[in-house]
């Protein structure tokens, strides 16, 4: 990635996080934390990466929510950053957050348990 890209994927990361914070009413849209964005070389396309709490169904019902919010964030976007061209938003649900919790368990069920004595 060059600067540039790396800058604005930092301010689209910051942008879409307040957006859903503070702006967008889906009831499907709970509380989700943006935990990264891909942009592309020539920032036509983002993958914003996303993390929430709840069951697969309800990460299904985030999901659609997100998705239809896709297009308002995307002109929100063009319009605070000042971008020519505003990127296509494409939500996705970041496992690695839930992966780190289920290694952490592995590792805490193997560790041996040393009783007091």
């Amino acid at each position: 990635m060059t600067r540039r890209t790396d800058r604005v994927g930092d301010a689209l990361q910051e942008l879409v996080a307040d957006l859903l914070l503070r702006e967008i009413k889906d009831p499907r849209v709970g509380l989700v934390t943006v935990t990264g964005v891909k942009i592309s070389p020539d920032l036509r396309h983002a993958r914003v990466f996303f993390s929430c709490l709840g069951d697969e169904q309800q990460r299904a019902q985030m999901l659609q929510g997100l998705s239809s919010a896709a297009g308002f964030v995307r002109s929100q976007v063009a319009r605070r950053l000042k971008l020519r061209v505003a990127p296509q938003i494409v939500f996705e649900f970041d496992p690695s957050l839930e992966q780190a919790e289920r290694v952490s368990r592995l590792l805490k069920d193997a560790m041996p348990h040393d009783p007091k004595p």
